[in-house]
């Protein structure tokens, strides 16, 4: 006889909103930058493009992107990530801080972090705006064992009219 998986509880939801999301990219910015002086910001697209657009901006540094993604194979069964662009040629020779909006095992960000290493870059550090695993990025702004809804994502256009996104629905 098969035994079955237990199932996780739901986990708490955790709607983030404009200005919370401003507060914990400038504190994030803020931590980098005791540490480290990057050259350039890469973010992991698409939900670390945000963040990393912003802390970037903050740090008066040029920022990119890198294409890490996971498909669904089914509504909650997500395939193992995998890097579907090139990491940009500027990181040859460069400290590079990679950034993305959440950190659960890792596994996106380790993907990331070979692409840009192998790419060229000298010095690479992850910044995570929500730590919500085991994984241990070196600078996070808030740690966290909910489900994150970040403000971007909460609504889709729908017909030309905003609403729920349907992804959120319990």
């Amino acid at each position: 006889m098969a035994t079955k998986k237990a199932a996780r509880p739901p986990k708490d939801v955790f709607e983030v909103d404009w200005p919370l999301f401003g507060e914990l990219s400038r504190a994030l910015a803020l931590r980098v930058s005791r540490e480290f002086d990057p050259e350039l910001v890469i973010g992991v697209a698409t939900a670390g493009v945000v963040p990393g657009a912003v802390v970037a901006a903050m740090l008066d540094r040029p920022f990119h992107s890198i294409l890490v993604s996971r498909r669904f194979r089914s509504e909650h069964v997500r395939e193992t990530p995998a890097v579907l662009g090139a990491a940009p040629q500027e990181v040859r020779g460069k400290r590079v801080l990679i950034v993305d909006e959440t950190c659960d095992s890792g596994m996106t960000l380790r993907l990331a972090i070979a692409a840009i290493v192998n790419a060229g870059a000298v010095d690479v550090r992850t910044a995570i705006s929500f730590k919500t695993g085991e994984y241990e990025p070196d600078y996070f702004a808030l740690e966290t064992e909910s489900e994150i809804v970040l403000p971007w994502d909460k609504e889709i256009l729908v017909d030309g009219e905003l609403a729920p996104n349907p992804k959120y629905e319990r």
